[in-house]
């Protein structure tokens, strides 16, 4: 289809679509490229963003959670650890580089390293639109019937009710994860996402209304963190764990197993038959899948036994249990019906407060490229294909590209959805743009 633009007649060499970690990478990656060339042989980009400044995970920024892989893996130092835009060089800025030197550890506190990332997206602030939410990405086709561009449409921040479309030869697509909840489940007041941790909390503590019992369903990291959260943020509340398993999973870091992050083992995985790939992914999903750091899981097992001693119990476990039933009572709380799978006997718990920590999932690409998916070729088990490089295998008619960063487990594994690549990610696909650039010119 042919498309007018409004707003905007420049054509893009790429518009990324989202502008978290990954994208951002790839912006640092271009910015770089660019400073060291002339006008006419820069990449020209545009990045677009829905929310209004750059935010990763705000809700889950606990003022004492780390992070959960080294600050080496930023955003630019496996590519290029001579990049002035790593966190090192973030830190010299600030100046607390000797400071966190001191410290002995490659675990920045997750508000820290979402500062860095804060720090580095306002050095490209040239390259990024804020408040601009992507509603449609439209195939533009030449005389001959080749789809050259796409389309991306987005809402007017400027217009209500307006549309804005700005055309590119490539787009790359960095969406990051939803939140994910149990079928059936609806959000309210009373009943969250941990995703919106620590804003709920908050209000909650604004409004001055009394949590007796808070309820938290998952065994994951977030579920861990939130229930230790909410037991330091409410010390007169109750706080009770609900999972599946009879106790919290050790996340597996060690050395070896922390080999599925590297670099290489996207190439392992990448060429592998889809029978090995399934393997290999689940003997390793306890480096990332519903595991937790040991040093919290002991933490909690530490408090709910001080507890225990002298007699005020407030953490509760209630393990090998599921959640069957959230019924909201006239006065506001809700009776938590939750089944003792071994028995099958059920406990109903009044509670104030329903956290469901029960993870993300990739966002569905189909609804957000539209039209564009359609171009989109898809394996025997209905996933988009997917080349090394990142670029999504289109049909024969298609010079026009579109690069995924994320929801490519099925086909670069682990680290997908993962900060551990993101630098290499950046550049390999920084390396493609280049090329195609250079072919088209």
């Amino acid at each position: 289809m042919k498309s007018p633009l409004t707003g905007s007649d420049t054509t893009y060499d790429v518009l990324g679509i989202g502008f978290g970690p990954s994208n951002l990478a790839l912006a640092i990656a271009i910015d770089e490229h660019n400073a060291k060339l002339p006008a006419d042989r820069r990449i020209n980009a545009l990045f677009l963003e829905r929310q209004s400044g750059f935010g990763w995970h705000r809700g889950m920024l606990i003022d004492d959670a780390t992070m959960q892989v080294s600050f080496l893996k930023d955003l630019v130092t496996l590519r290029d650890p001579a990049s002035d835009f790593s966190f090192l060089c973030f830190l010299r800025e600030r100046g607390r580089l000797i400071d966190f030197l001191n410290q002995k550890t490659l675990f920045p506190l997750r508000v820290e390293f979402h500062e860095y990332f804060e720090w580095a997206a306002e050095r490209v602030r040239h390259l990024v639109a804020y408040d601009h939410v992507v509603t449609a990405v439209d195939p533009v086709r030449d005389d001959t019937g080749t789809v050259t561009h796409f389309d991306v449409v987005c809402r007017d921040p400027e217009r209500p009710g307006r549309t804005v479309t700005r055309r590119a030869r490539d787009i790359s697509v960095a969406v990051g994860l939803e939140p994910h909840v149990p079928p059936g489940v609806e959000l309210s007041e009373r009943v969250w996402h941990n995703s919106q941790l620590l804003p709920r909390v908050t209000q909650l503590a604004t409004a001055g209304e009394p949590v007796r019992r808070a309820v938290v369903l998952g065994a994951g990291q977030s579920a861990a963190e939130t229930v230790d959260y909410l037991h330091r943020s409410f010390p007169e509340a109750e706080v009770c764990a609900v999972f599946a398993k009879y106790g919290y999973t050790p996340a597996d870091d060690s050395p070896f197993a922390n080999r599925i992050f590297d670099p290489e083992a996207v190439d392992v995985y990448f060429g592998a038959p889809s029978e090995v790939k399934q393997s290999l992914f689940d003997y390793h999903r306890s480096t990332n899948y519903s595991v937790v750091d040991m040093e919290l899981i002991e933490a909690l097992y530490a408090q709910a036994y001080r507890e225990k001693v002298t007699g005020r119990e407030r953490l509760r476990f209630l393990n090998v249990s599921r959640i069957r039933d959230v019924r909201q009572r006239g006065d506001g709380a809700l009776d938590v019906s939750v089944e003792f799978l071994p028995t099958g006997e059920r406990q109903t718990l009044q509670a104030d407060v329903l956290v469901h920590a029960t993870g993300y999932r990739p966002r569905d690409l189909s609804a957000l490229l539209g039209e564009a998916a359609k171009v989109c070729l898809r394996d025997d088990g209905d996933e988009i294909r997917v080349s090394r490089d990142h670029r999504v295998e289109t049909a024969n008619d298609v010079t026009a590209g579109i690069y995924l960063q994320g929801g490519t487990e099925h086909t670069h594994g682990l680290t997908s959805t993962l900060l551990s690549t993101t630098a290499i990610r950046a550049g390999e696909i920084h390396r493609s743009l280049l090329a195609r650039h250079a072919a088209s010119v």
